[in-house]
């Protein structure tokens, strides 16, 4: 076991080493995590190589380690974001059309690179599970114009478990965009960044992407006049379960509801509170919309909600596939597991001296209490004494994270989330405080269904939310965390992560916090961003979300007896909500739950916030 060690250690050093030689650039730091090879700056992190060190996981981990350092060598961030196009399907293909280029770069100068590098791709296809997929299943657009890159410009095949995925879909790429995707294979030289990003916008437009960034960026009156662009924007991401329904929650005494809480007028907001209440309340909200230029002003709604889902995570994805993605989450584990545990360990031991335990001494039944047997031995007719623990009188708590399932959470942010989540609801399990997880996300990119009936029916002005609503259950409060850990994979799930419209998912949160039967409800927030869905926000102005999201949030703050924080990476929340934390790096993100956790646990049970009064 120690010589299988030894040789682990010898083989990361080694790709340590290499990693820092082939990128070819100073002060590179070079660090071990994650999944899958990520560059930011001069710094990398590879996966860890697996334990077990078969020619086979030893080619892959080189795979990884390669593709980082030829990120490092041939790739400027600055300019790839200054160069890439606007839309999120369109810059998903940008960006792996310029990964293509850099590792294409390495495999032609080296063989073994190229080996190598073809390994990794092996590996990240299968995990994918693009050799099950069929015909129905949306396209990989992304993946398959790489592939297809990848084999113009290297003459290597794409791995054999991608092969289902381009036999369906090659010819119709080749067939929109063959012409330009030649052009990007033939370029004089792959060196040139800029010259290349120009073919690859050809390419991306070429597949009609580019149009449908424009298309969302058409104000309204332009949307209406210009027919033949909406067409192209109709293209978009579909899903099938149909739930939901629009009410903002008027009772803290409601059950659990199985409804989106997307409609959110004034009247909604104000139907607990007395008319002086209300005048006050809609004073403030018309005030609040006077600050958002752009802005329509008319009350938050959604167009409809008949396609909106609220789902189980284990309803969104198939349990062999939910089985490999907790795996996968497990091996990030192995990383950050000492860290955040050191943490949760800290917050449990907070928890477990608050619980206040005592014994009642003198009883006829119980359990022998030992420490007073020396009085038998004095005075012999003396009974035995018995000793018994008080039940404990801790404060009935339950907790709500609510994670961005959001495009820009993909990689290292949703991992670290995912990874917290887990950790955190076993350490308050075993202090006997239940813990919910939920995640917010759409259905689809640009509008979904909704947008479509929207575009149907003659585009009706101030149309509300245009987007297909997904809010999923990674972990319900009253189930046990060993039930719900697969659920928690989900997360890693590619093509999980969309849009975020933070306001209604914050509503449907806090109405299931409103039927839990605790004395104390804790709603954290995580997420990395504002609200995002183009189509919304084209058709109703640009804060029409942001506005929602801040008229949600002074409800609950001032009108509920949930607390509510939130915990932003990398974005200032705490302009939105009034207990917040911003962190940089998501590697704090342990941490800082932990201990905005532990400054609540110190606080003493807040008074109830009256039911439709601020406070």
């Amino acid at each position: 076991m120690q010589d299988k060690e030894k040789i682990r250690e010898a083989f990361k050093r080694a790709l340590l080493q290499s990693t820092r030689a082939l990128s070819a650039q100073r002060d590179v730091e070079v660090g071990f995590g994650g999944e899958h090879a990520a560059v930011q700056g001069k710094s990398a992190r590879i996966p860890l190589p697996a334990r077990v060190l078969d020619p086979a996981s030893a080619a892959i981990a080189r795979g990884e380690s390669d593709a980082a350092a030829l990120r490092l060598a041939h790739h400027d961030s600055t300019a790839h974001a200054r160069l890439a196009p606007k839309g999120a399907e369109a810059r998903a293909v940008f960006t792996a059309l310029e990964n293509a280029r850099c590792e294409a770069i390495g495999a032609m100068a080296m063989k073994g690179v190229g080996d190598n590098l073809a390994a990794s791709l092996e590996k990240v296809i299968a995990d994918k599970g693009y050799d099950r997929q069929s015909a129905t299943d949306a396209m990989p657009m992304a993946d398959v114009a790489a592939l297809l890159l990848r084999e113009r410009l290297t003459g290597r095949p794409a791995p054999s478990s991608a092969s289902g995925i381009m036999e369906t879909w090659r010819a119709e790429l080749e067939d929109k965009a063959g012409a330009s995707l030649d052009a990007l294979a033939n370029a004089a030289s792959l060196d040139d960044q800029a010259a290349f990003a120009a073919l690859a916008r050809n390419f991306i437009r070429d597949l009609d992407l580019e149009d449908d960034d424009r298309g969302d960026e058409q104000s309204e009156d332009e949307q209406n006049s210009d027919e033949s662009q909406d067409d192209s924007e109709d293209d978009t991401d579909e899903g099938d379960d149909e739930t939901g329904a629009d009410e903002m929650p008027d009772d803290p005494g409601d059950g659990e509801s199985e409804t989106s809480d997307s409609e959110m007028s004034e009247q909604d907001m104000d139907a607990s509170s007395e008319e002086d209440d209300a005048a006050t309340e809609n004073a403030k909200v018309s005030s609040l919309r006077s600050q958002f230029e752009g802005d329509t002003g008319a009350p938050y709604k959604a167009y409809t909600t008949e396609f909106d889902e609220i789902a189980e995570a284990i309803e969104l994805c198939d349990a062999e596939e939910l089985q490999r993605l907790r795996r996968s989450l497990d091996r990030q584990l192995e990383n950050l597991h000492a860290v955040v545990a050191r943490l949760a360990n800290k917050l449990q031991r907070k928890l477990l001296a608050q619980q206040n335990r005592s014994w009642m001494f003198d009883l006829d039944e119980g359990v022998l209490d030992a420490a007073r047997l020396a009085r038998i031995i004095v005075d012999p007719m003396q009974p035995l004494s018995y000793k018994m623990e008080q039940e404990q009188d801790f404060r009935d708590t339950v907790v709500t994270l609510l994670i961005d399932n959001s495009g820009s959470m993909r990689g290292r942010p949703i991992t670290i989330a995912a990874i917290c989540a887990d950790i955190l609801a076993r350490t308050l399990e075993r202090c006997g405080v239940k813990v919910e997880i939920l995640g917010f996300t759409t259905r689809a990119w640009k509008g979904g269904q909704a947008r479509e009936k929207w575009v149907a029916d003659g585009r009706p002005p101030k149309p509300g939310r245009l987007n297909d609503l997904r809010h999923v259950i990674y972990k319900s409060a009253d189930a046990p965390w060993r039930r719900a850990r697969t659920s928690l994979g989900l997360m890693m799930k590619e093509g999980l992560l969309k849009e975020n419209i933070d306001g209604e998912a914050l509503l449907w949160a806090h109405q299931r916090l409103l039927g839990r039967p605790e004395s104390r409800r804790i709603l954290m927030v995580i997420s990395d961003g504002a609200p995002v869905d183009d189509t919304t926000s084209s058709a109703n102005g640009g804060a029409y979300l942001e506005r929602n999201l801040r008229e949600v949030i002074g409800y609950i703050e001032n009108r509920s007896p949930v607390e509510l924080l939130a915990i932003g990476i990398g974005h200032d929340v705490t302009r939105y909500y009034r207990r917040a934390l911003t962190i940089v790096d998501v590697d704090q993100l342990g941490g800082a739950i932990i201990d905005k956790l532990a400054e609540l646990f110190d606080e003493d049970v807040p008074q109830q916030k009256g039911r439709g009064r601020a406070a």
